[in-house]
């Protein structure tokens, strides 16, 4: 088994110059499932249930999605945390998220091995998605929705000992990597 999803010299150093503020490693048996995470993706919440393979229902069911991150037996969970003007700085969370979105790309290029990435609110690889016309064009490089799959991020937060949430300046955005 494998101590890292990929090799370098100092791992810890990667992880920061990726731009990603906390890490963790667990065992897949400490993700907590919640069908109620995945609920709020079925009453479309974020706005992107059914339109993206990245999202429900393009990501397979709860259980399917589930059974897919316990194949493996550990996960990085990593997070990435942001500076915003104000609680309601919508501009600043929005350019949070596209850098965490890009430190996940960039991730996702050094992955070696067989792998699972999830993403804090899923893919946004493409300006539109071909779902559900035609398959995923990246399907190799998809990245789905942490909460599409179910996992209370704040639990898998707290499981890998990370910071959820910093302050009301700040806006934090969490994925993981499923590995053998």
């Amino acid at each position: 088994m494998r101590e890292y999803p990929f090799e370098c010299e100092d791992f810890d150093a990667r992880m920061r110059e990726l731009g990603f503020s906390g890490w963790g490693m667990i065992e897949t048996s400490q993700i907590v499932f919640h069908p109620e995470v995945r609920h709020m993706c079925e009453v479309n919440r974020c706005g992107q249930y059914a339109k993206t393979w990245a999202c429900p229902p393009g990501v397979g069911s709860f259980e399917e999605c589930r059974a897919k991150c316990l194949s493996y037996p550990r996960a990085l969970v990593f997070g990435g945390c942001y500076e915003l003007e104000d609680c309601f700085d919508y501009e600043g969370m929005q350019a949070g998220h596209r850098k965490f979105a890009e430190s996940c790309r960039d991730l996702h290029a050094l992955l070696t091995g067989e792998f699972l990435l999830l993403a804090n609110e899923g893919c946004q690889r493409c300006k539109k998605c071909t779902y559900p016309d035609a398959p995923c064009r990246f399907p190799d490089k998809l990245s789905p929705s942490v909460e599409g799959y179910g996992v209370m991020v704040y639990e898998l937060a707290k499981a890998a000992g990370l910071i959820y949430h910093e302050s009301s300046e700040t806006v934090s955005y969490f994925g993981m990597c499923c590995f053998k």
